[in-house]
This record gives C-alpha cells, sequence and structure tokens, in this order.
C-alpha cells in the first residue's frame, strides 16, 4: 500500500461484501457468492477499520491491535492482493449499489465511476423496423454516449458498437461485419425482439470469430428455411411475426446497455465471445461458445481445405491408446466429449444436440445426432423409416454410444461439401491416368445400367442407379491419396463430397458413406475406414451369394456384456445369433442376427462389425444390431418408408432366407479360429491392412476431410475393386472370391444373386 495521492482515498473492504467480526473466531465476509472467513493475528482489529471511514493515513496511524504503521500496510497489501479490499475516492462511494457491482466484477472503480462505465456507444440497427430509441434511453440511462446513425459514421468515433438485429442472419449484418474488421472496432450483435433474446458475441477483429464465422453455423442449422427462401426467390433469412411485450422489451434492452456497459469499463469474460440466449417462456438462459473458422473466408484462409488435399498422407506414430467395446483408440469417449462439446449447439454448434433415443431399452445404447448428411436431399422416404434419418451411436455403454453419435454427426459434416474444396475440372478421358474410373469404385453392372428406369422405381433411394459415366463430359475432380502407390489419384468431387454442386456430367456418380470415418487421430481415422469397407464387403460377398457361414460361439468369447445381452433380447422375446463371414482379407467380419421368437412375421434384423481384434468385431455386430432396436421392434410396416425394408420385414423368413442361419455342418468360430493380430500401433494396423489389400491386387486411397474448425480428424477411404453392401453388381470380387475361398464351385450367375438388396 503505497502512500502519497493513495492516502486521500479511504480503505475498504469491497463493497459487495459485509463484514462481520466474531472474537476468537476471526472475520466473516458476505457475499451473493458465498463466505469468506479470516483468520490469523490482529484480523479482527483490522477489519472494524475497513467500513470506508477513514483514509490511509489515518488507518496507519490507529494501530489497530497495537499494530505498527508497517504492520498495518503489510496486512492490508495481502487483504488487497487477496481481492478483498480497495481504495476508494469519496465520489466513488456516492453510488454504494453502483460500486458493490463494479467490485463483483473485478472492476476497479476509477474504471468504472459511481455511475457505470465512461465511454460511447455506436448505435446501429439492421434496417428500419429496428426501434432504437429503448436501447438508447437503457445506453444513457447506464451513463454511456450514444451515437446513432449509419455504421460508417459512428466508426472511428466510439469505442463500441452496439448493433441491433432482427434476425442474428440479416444481409446487412455482412458489411456491417466488414466495416468493423476493416476499422478495427469491436461490436456487440443483439436481438431484442421475440421470446427469445439473443445477446452476444461482442467481436473483436483480428482476436475473434467474425459474423461470417457465426452465419456459416446458424445456416447449417435452418437448412430446411433457407431452401424454402430459395423456391420462394427470397434472399436471406424468412420474416417472422414480432413477439413481446413491454417487460420483455424493457428486460431486453437493458441486458444489452449491461454487457456494453460492462466491456467499457474493461471487464472482460469467456462469455463475451459466445452468443448468450434467454428463453423468456422459462427464462432459461445459455451460453453458446463461438470459434473463429481458421478457414473463414472472410476473417481466416479459405486456401486450407483445398491446400491439405494437396499433400500426401502421411502416418504417425500413434500409440493404440485405450481399449472400448468399439476398438483401441488414442483417446477415451470421455476425452473425446470434453474436446469436441463445443461443436454441440443449436446456435453455434455443427450439431444442435446428442440425446438418447428414447424408444426400446436403455441397454441398447443408442444415440442419435440429427439430421443425417450423407442422404440425397429430398429423399422423403429415408426420412420416414427411422434407420438412417439421423446420424447415430452405439456402443457398449452410454458414454460410448455418445460419443459414436457425436462423432458420426462430425463425420458428415465434414464430408459435406462447403466449396473450399480443391478441384480440378477436366474430363476423364482428358485427365487419362490421372483419373480413376468410377465404377471401379461404383461397380454397377452393364445389366443395372441397361434396366435402371425399372429398377430405380421398384426400389429405395439407397439402391439407386446412376446414368452411365460419361468419359467426355467436363466435370469436378478432387485429389485422393494412395497410401499403395504414394501418389495423388483424381475422382470426381461429388462421389466424395455431399452435396457437391451438380454438373450435368456428374449424373453417372454420387456420394455415399461407405469408407467414411472419423477418429481421435489422423491414423485411427483411416483405420476406421478401412475396416468399414473390409466389414461391407464381406457382408456383399456372403448376402448376395447366400453362402452358408460358419456360427459364432458366444458363450466362448467370456464376455459378460455379450452373455447380458442375450438376456436382453430373450426378453424381448428375441433369439440372438451371430455368424462369421470373414473374407478373403483376413480381418475378422461378423453378423449379428435377431428374429421375433415363434412369431410370424419375423422381423429379422441384422448388424455388421469387423475390427482385428474378433472380440470388438463381435461387439461391433451387436452394437449395431442395438441401435436398430428402438426404431424398428415397435414399427408398424406403414412407418417404414423404404420399400426394400418394409417388404423384407413383412415377409422375411429364415426358412427362405436359410443363409441367414449358421452352417450347420461347421463347428461354430471361438476366438482362437481368427488369425488376424492388431500391431503395436494405430499406424501399424493401418500398414497392415493396406499391405494385405496390396497383396490381393488391391489399391487404398484416402482423402483427409478434416475441417480446420472442427480439427476432428475425418477421412474417406476407397479402395476400387471391393464391394458396397448395396446392390452393385459389377464383374470383380462379388463373382470371383466365394469361388476362390471354397464357399462356391463356380460363380453365382448375375440372374441368381440374392434379389433382396441390402437396406441398411
Amino acid at each position: 500500500m503505497t502512500h502519497g495521492a493513495a492516502t486521500r482515498k479511504v480503505v475498504s473492504f469491497k463493497r459487495h461484501l459485509r463484514a462481520e467480526i466474531s472474537e476468537g473466531n476471526g472475520a466473516f465476509l458476505f457475499s451473493e457468492r458465498g463466505v469468506t472467513v479470516l483468520h490469523g493475528p490482529h484480523i479482527e482489529s483490522l477489519a472494524t477499520e475497513l467500513d470506508g471511514t477513514k483514509d490511509v493515513a489515518s488507518l496507519l496511524r490507529s494501530s489497530p491491535g497495537g499494530m505498527d504503521s508497517e504492520q498495518v500496510a503489510a496486512l492490508v497489501d495481502r487483504l488487497m492482493d487477496a481481492g478483498l479490499v480497495s481504495l476508494y475516492s469519496p465520489r466513488d462511494l456516492d453510488d454504494d449499489r453502483a460500486v458493490a457491482f463494479w467490485d463483483s466484477c473485478g472492476i476497479e472503480p476509477a474504471g468504472s465511476g459511481a455511475g457505470g462505465a465512461v465511454g460511447s456507444v455506436g448505435l446501429v440497427g439492421t434496417d428500419r423496423n429496428v426501434d432504437l430509441r429503448p436501447t438508447a434511453d437503457a445506453l444513457r440511462d447506464a451513463g454511456v454516449t450514444v451515437l446513432s446513425g449509419d455504421v460508417h459514421n459512428v466508426l472511428g468515433h466510439a469505442d463500441l458498437s452496439v448493433v441491433v438485429c432482427e434476425d442474428y442472419l440479416s444481409p446487412a449484418l455482412s458489411g456491417i461485419d466488414a466495416a468493423h474488421r476493416e476499422a478495427g472496432q469491436p461490436w456487440l450483435l443483439a436481438k431484442q425482439l421475440g421470446t427469445q433474446v439473443w445477446v452476444g458475441p461482442i467481436f473483436q477483429p483480428g482476436e475473434s470469430a467474425c459474423w461470417h464465422c457465426l452465419a456459416s453455423r446458424l445456416w447449417g442449422h435452418r437448412h430446411a428455411e433457407a431452401c424454402a427462401q430459395a423456391a420462394l426467390g427470397h434472399p436471406g433469412p424468412a420474416r417472422r411475426p414480432e413477439a413481446s411485450v413491454p417487460p420483455l422489451a424493457g428486460l431486453a434492452t437493458h441486458l444489452v446497455a449491461l454487457e456494453a456497459t460492462k466491456w467499457l469499463a474493461g471487464h472482460r469474460h469467456q462469455g463475451q465471445r459466445c452468443v448468450w440466449t434467454l428463453d423468456t417462456d422459462d427464462l432459461h438462459g445459455r451460453y453458446h461458445e463461438l470459434r473463429a473458422r481458421p478457414q473463414c473466408p472472410a476473417c481466416g484462409d479459405p486456401s486450407m481445405v483445398a491446400a491439405q488435399a494437396r499433400r500426401p498422407v502421411t502416418l504417425g506414430d500413434v500409440g493404440r491408446g485405450v481399449g472400448t467395446g468399439g476398438g483401441y483408440r488414442a483417446l477415451t469417449p470421455e476425452q473425446v466429449l470434453d474436446r469436441y462439446r463445443h461443436l454441440v449447439s443449436p446456435v453455434t454448434g455443427v450439431i444442435k444436440e446428442v440425446r438418447r433415443d428414447p424408444r426400446g431399452p436403455a441397454s441398447c445404447h443408442s444415440y442419435r445426432s440429427g439430421p443425417n448428411l450423407s442422404l440425397p436431399a429430398g429423399d422423403m422416404d429415408m426420412l420416414r423409416h427411422g434407420l438412417r434419418d439421423e446420424s447415430g451411436g452405439k456402443g457398449a455403454s452410454s458414454v460410448e454410444a455418445e460419443v459414436g453419435a457425436l462423432c458420426e454427426a462430425l463425420e458428415r459434416y465434414s464430408g459435406s461439401f462447403q466449396g473450399d474444396e480443391e478441384r480440378v475440372r477436366a474430363s476423364l478421358r482428358e485427365l487419362e491416368d490421372q483419373a480413376l474410373h468410377p465404377n471401379d469404385c461404383m461397380l454397377f453392372h452393364d445389366r443395372q445400367y441397361r434396366d435402371r428406369a425399372e429398377w430405380n422405381s421398384a426400389h429405395g433411394s439407397l439402391q439407386h442407379v446412376c446414368e452411365p459415366f460419361d468419359e467426355h463430359a467436363v466435370v469436378n475432380w478432387t485429389p485422393v491419396w494412395s497410401l499403395t502407390r504414394h501418389r495423388h489419384r483424381l475422382l470426381p468431387t461429388r462421389m466424395l463430397y455431399y452435396g457437391a454442386p451438380y454438373d450435368p456430367g456428374d449424373a453417372g456418380v454420387r456420394a455415399d458413406s461407405n469408407g467414411n470415418a472419423a477418429g481421435s487421430s489422423l491414423e485411427d481415422a483411416i483405420l476406421q475406414g478401412l475396416l468399414e469397407i473390409v466389414e461391407r464387403d464381406a457382408v456383399a460377398l456372403w448376402w448376395y451369394n447366400r453362402t452358408s457361414a460358419p456360427g459364432v460361439d458366444l458363450a466362448a468369447f467370456g464376455d459378460l456384456w455379450v452373455d447380458e445381452l442375450r438376456g436382453v433380447y430373450a426378453d424381448l422375446g428375441r433369439e440372438l445369433w451371430v455368424l462369421d463371414v470373414t473374407s478373403d482379407v483376413g480381418i475378422p467380419v461378423m453378423v449379428a442376427l435377431s428374429r421375433r421368437a415363434g412369431a410370424s412375421p419375423e422381423h429379422i434384423m441384422v448388424g455388421f462389425g469387423a475390427h482385428l481384434d474378433p472380440r470388438i468385431a463381435l461387439r461391433r455386430a451387436l452394437t449395431e444390431l442395438n441401435q436398430l432396436v428402438p426404431a424398428l421392434v415397435e414399427a408398424e410396416p406403414e412407418d417404414l418408408g423404404d420399400p426394400d425394408l418394409r417388404s423384407w420385414w413383412q415377409r422375411a423368413t429364415v426358412t427362405a432366407e436359410d443363409y441367414l442361419l449358421a452352417d450347420p455342418g461347421v463347428r461354430h468360430r471361438v476366438p482362437a479360429d481368427f488369425a488376424c493380430v492388431p500391431r503395436r500401433d494405430l499406424a501399424g494396423d493401418v500398414e497392415s491392412v493396406t499391405t494385405s489389400l496390396a497383396a490381393l491386387g488391391l489399391e487404398t486411397l484416402v482423402l483427409d476431410q478434416t475441417r480446420p474448425d472442427i480439427e476432428l480428424p475425418v477421412v474417406k477411404v476407397i479402395v476400387p475393386g471391393m464391394r458396397h453392401f448395396w446392390a452393385r453388381f459389377g464383374p470383380g470380387r462379388l463373382y470371383d472370391v466365394p469361388v476362390r475361398i471354397g464357399r462356391l464351385s463356380e460363380p453365382t450367375s448375375y440372374e441368381d444373386l440374392n434379389p433382396v438388396p441390402l437396406f441398411l
């Protein structure tokens, strides 16, 4: 505690604290946030003097508890360092309530003054419908100088801008944002009308996210509105009826004035970089954290994603980490949830919410996380049947399922076209061997192309057969990296990203989710994508050839969770069994099946799983089966919009589809029957799988789809020649492998392939 000018000030406990002395027990300081207890020699004597009536010199002379002036100064300094005591001028204490407020915010009186912050605000409305007068009055009541007018008139003349809008997506905000970024002036955005009051963030050019970062998130949650506005020919967001009553209007304007005043006073907190929403129906308030998008075209580097696609995909030495029900990961589910939780918000997130599916037994651990962005736009049948209408998560525990739902939604967001992807415009003929023919990956049969009109009219959109690809059409191509040959290849952009712009030449391709995967590291994501491709290829070989497969001895795995799950299905009146459909790749692939016991229709469900560890492959198949339970167990046929699913649900029996049952002539598989062994780290696992595929003449391609603003590693893995489990009947592995591995003596003819397309 220094002398000089400070001696003209009084010394007091902070004004948001009320002190009471208890002889022998110390001093108790009461505030809205609780009680602080002070102990120690002389504290009781000193505390009685810290009531704001003594200046520094008088306090030092008072010798409380017999202390000399140096002892008094040292003890007061300790209390000041602890944020409990401050120096005040008499003028500061003219309005004790105001000083108490600023003290609670940690703002020194010199920065605020008794009546509030000293500073000026430029008040701007986005259009003529915004009435700024109530906000101006509230700001003036707080002691703030208010400058009104066009944004260019207030910039440079005010310490902070306050922009009031009817909608956070108002087109006018783009220009307002640009002007503030050019001027380097902070601005507070607010929406005061409506039952939902929005305040913040305070945009700080060069330090925080910009309005465009926020707008990209908001439009992501208002896709239906964007489509409706486009159909109506209206720019920007839809106009809505104004809803307000005098108490609400007063509350909203004063909340905005409060936030502006705190900023001007120098109060800084993390919430100022958030959108704060108040639901006036139940007075529930919530912060929505807004982070800058590094690739934002307005405040970031929009070339980041394209540059990433041009770089080689390199594998690092990433340990196997922790084991979970779904595999070995570099992070625990809890760590993933903590790291990416900020991306879940109906305002600033890419996901509105992650919630448990209330249908079916809780032990099935099924979670949902919003619209499935991998679905074709406008696919109403898919939206009705409930299997793929939303992104979802599964797991052997609730947290595993929640994290799975979160990651699947982020994976599909990252795999959606956003306009900054690397694109090369050319025809297949012009690119020659730089590009891959799309049908090397899609694998449609010439007869499927010939009969496509009849097929497409009879089947759901998952089984849609495209037009033959036009090798002369000029379309967009994106590079993918070959882990096998260490070079870039090109594939059509519309085949790699959901929702990529349509070119007439793109009628021969469409994006699907096969090989798309997220992980806690890039190596983890690539491994998961590879395992999905191996799984779906093995399932297709079994399903369309209708070959018998060995059963799996569930008891031999010694997994308590599996044993308990069998009881859950029994309680549902359902049988449960698992088949081993491992292909020539050698990675364990399992199919879990369930049907109603002794009932008709049997309502047969299937789930798939693949992993280097057969125990994890088993769990994956069973958890995928669990994920279907909420959507299907209580479903009525009319609820199932997809015609292939509806037909299966009503008619399939194990008698007619006997390949669904375990081969009675083969011993059930036990863990020791699977020779595949995981490597010491995830990169080693990836190299092991790609080496196995290369030995079969198959090339592994990877596109890194990780978004800089998301940071969760996301990839699309492509292995040309490997079969999707949807109906893709072109020549190749579908016919050759069952013969090569001894399941069939000769290839199945096209006419004899399973006429039931796999509907998952």
